[in-house]
């Protein structure tokens, strides 16, 4: 059997934010509990937290809240907007993993909510380091919907193909960037997510230190999938 051809290495790469590049997780988990607790739901640990949030809160609150998930999002994002920044964190390597391309030659697409994004982007000192940053709430639908990938790109001049990558670390990361026409690749084992056939990518990396590498080939820490 003929391998699969390697994706090329990449022109442009676009980032997932949390558990892609920071740790924020305890922050968005008190800020859950906190609409969880006053509708008298049960609280969610911190793992349970990074293991079942996946999707933008305008998709996730109403079937969590029901009719009054409006007034959980206003406790939500109350309560996020007073803990946030403390709670967040580079992770491993990332340092590293953002200044080795030029500024221009990157972004970030998360489902965290566009104006609590730019604000920890600010808050790290990286808005330099990044071409675009699209968030939650910026574009007509939020992932696994491509369209906030695609605004990422409108934006920063680009057309979708092969040699954009989409670094992220779940399933649906790796579906938003199979629909938007980039290479899907999961940064990370996806333990927290199912694991990496779960994710399904094209390409995966176990950590920033073989994603450097994959920047100027698949590198020795790069797995291909075969999936094109």
């Amino acid at each position: 059997m003929i391998p699969p051809a390697a994706p090329p290495p990449p022109a442009y790469v676009l980032y997932d934010w949390d558990n892609t590049l920071v740790d924020a997780w305890a922050g968005v988990a008190a800020a859950l509990n906190a609409a969880f607790a006053a509708f008298g739901l049960p609280a969610w640990s911190l793992e349970e937290t990074r293991a079942r949030v996946r999707t933008s809160l305008r998709d996730s609150f109403p079937p969590l809240f029901g009719p009054g998930w409006t007034r959980a999002r206003d406790i939500f994002y109350a309560t996020l907007e007073a803990c946030h920044l403390h709670h967040v964190t580079p992770l491993p390597g990332t340092e590293a993993l953002l200044t080795a391309r030029p500024p221009a030659l990157q972004g970030v697409v998360s489902n965290k909510t566009g104006k609590y994004l730019r604000a920890e982007v600010v808050h790290l000192g990286w808005q330099s380091r990044f071409a675009t940053v699209v968030g939650a709430g910026d574009a007509a639908a939020d992932k696994p919907d491509p369209a906030p990938l695609r605004l990422a790109l409108e934006q920063m001049g680009v057309k979708p193909g092969p040699a954009v990558w989409y670094v992220g670390d779940t399933a649906s990361d790796m579906q938003a960037a199979r629909a938007a026409g980039l290479t899907a690749v999961l940064l990370g084992d996806a333990s927290h997510d199912g694991g990496i056939d779960l994710a399904a990518p094209d390409l995966h990396f176990l950590d920033a230190a073989s994603l450097i590498q994959g920047f100027s080939g698949t590198g020795s820490g790069a797995c291909l999938t075969g999936r094109g």
